[in-house]
C-alpha cells in the first residue's frame, strides 16, 4: 500500500533527513521526499498498520529534525 502525507521542513538537505529516517522505520517498504512539493511518499510492507507506522515515522523524522512536520 502506497500512501502520500503532506509534510512541513525548512530545507532540502532537513527533507534528506527524513527521508532516511522514514526508510529506516519498521514497516516502511520505501519511502520519498519531495522538498519542492513538501510531500512524502511512503509505501508500507505487506500487514502493517499505515497508521501505527506513520506515528513512528513521525517520531524518527523529529528524532532528526526537531522542527518538521509530517501530517497525517
Amino acid at each position: 500500500m502506497k500512501k502520500t502525507y503532506k509534510i512541513e521542513v525548512d530545507c532540502a538537505n532537513c527533507a534528506n533527513k527524513m527521508e532516511d529516517a522514514a526508510r529506516k522505520t519498521a514497516g516502511v517498504k520505501s519511502a520519498t521526499v519531495n522538498f519542492m512539493t513538501l510531500k512524502m511518499n511512503v509505501e508500507f510492507e505487506d500487514g502493517q498498520d499505515p497508521k501505527a507506522v506513520m506515528q513512528a515515522v513521525r517520531a524518527n523524522c523529529k528524532k532528526v529534525e526537531d522542527d518538521c512536520e509530517v501530517f497525517i
